[in-house]
């Protein structure tokens, strides 16, 4: 039987976690083993449990204990349930986009490039993208169009970070990622390993020989990289030099690019949902 604990001040310290903590301190760099997230709403919370994630301790709106929020409780009787009137929880910002659920949850130690990538034939690298929303919908959009894993530089914002989960619809729990770092440091060893692991790559950029989204060489690889770029400045100029391929999507009326989270769905259906319902 879960443990229901009734809170009527907004400074109690079980609040801390989801109130007062910075998402660097959640995150807890120099003691990775402790880091933590907070999942919101009853979806993305479900969406984390089913991927074997552990809660810590659930924060939940009073009216909601017996409704949307009675099923995952349930499902983990030992874990804290703090409890609270709206007035009290509207308070933690951006509380109303959460439909009456928070949840704690441990991190976990992300799997190695090579574990994610084996068997994947469609991935995507984030290089430096740094806006927790894009990273956010791109996980959506990765989810939604068969992109069998995600790859980040080290600069990219945190998948796990609160916005980020929101946004993605708790997607960031479903599709593989992790970071490029040490021995797969991004652009190199990084676009090395990918090589030696049978992935050709497709750089969205905007140059002289950049080929057209569509080009059905590009539908013919076996194994496909689609790297995307941060939201300023775009791709680094060693990525594209690197690349196999550097890769445009056709547009009208002189615009001449999208945001990374518009283009990488453009992509993803192209490259990877066209790929899977070709039967490759």
């Amino acid at each position: 039987m879960s443990k229901i604990i009734e809170i009527t001040d907004f400074h109690a310290p079980e609040l801390d976690i989801y109130a007062r903590l910075t998402e660097g301190q959640l995150l807890n760099r120099h003691e990775p083993e402790k880091g933590m997230f907070i999942a919101e709403s009853p979806k993305v919370v479900e969406r984390a449990l089913d991927a074997g994630y552990l809660p810590v301790s659930f924060l939940v709106e009073h009216r909601h204990l017996e409704s949307q929020a009675k099923d995952l409780i349930c499902r983990c009787p030992e874990v804290p349930v703090y409890t609270a009137e709206f007035d009290v929880l509207t308070q933690l910002t951006g509380f109303q986009l959460t439909r009456g659920m928070l949840c704690a949850m441990h991190r976990r130690p992300l799997p190695s490039v090579k574990e994610i990538c084996a068997g994947a034939k469609r991935i995507a690298v984030l290089e430096n993208v740094v806006n927790p929303t894009n990273v956010g919908a791109i996980f959506r959009s990765a989810a939604a169009l068969h992109v069998d894993a995600v790859l980040l530089t080290e600069a990219c914002s945190n998948p796990l970070y609160r916005r980020s989960i929101r946004v993605s619809m708790g997607t960031v729990f479903q599709v593989p990622w992790t970071y490029l770092t040490g021995e797969t440091a991004w652009p190199h060893p990084g676009i090395d390993v990918l090589r030696e692991m049978g992935y050709r790559t497709a750089a969205l950029a905007l140059c002289d020989d950049s080929v057209r989204l569509d080009d059905p060489r590009l539908a013919q690889e076996e194994r496909l990289a689609i790297i995307l770029g941060t939201e300023g400045d775009g791709l680094a100029d060693v990525t594209i030099a690197e690349s196999d391929y550097t890769v445009r999507i056709p547009m009208a009326h002189g615009v001449d690019s999208l945001n990374v989270a518009a283009a990488s769905a453009v992509a993803f259906w192209q490259l990877c949902s066209q790929h899977v319902e070709d039967g490759k």
